[in-house]
């Protein structure tokens, strides 16, 4: 699994996670991601992924940001 490495000068003292499984939870997200943006500008890196089996789908965003 590839890891993401953040930079000392980008250090980050909180971390959130925003996922979503079902199709309506997908089309909220954006939203979701949009809103914690808004209320935590100091964000200093985001990483995305995707995942799928057979059944579902799922993205999800963790963004590392400054208090």
């Amino acid at each position: 699994m590839p890891h993401t490495y953040v930079h000392s000068k980008s250090q980050f003292d909180g971390v959130k996670v925003i996922s979503a499984t079902t199709f309506s939870d997908r089309e909220r997200l954006s939203d979701r991601v949009t809103e914690f943006l808004r209320e935590h500008p100091k964000v200093v890196d985001i990483v995305v992924r995707q995942s799928s089996d057979s059944a579902f789908h799922c993205i999800s965003f963790t963004l590392f940001y400054r208090h």
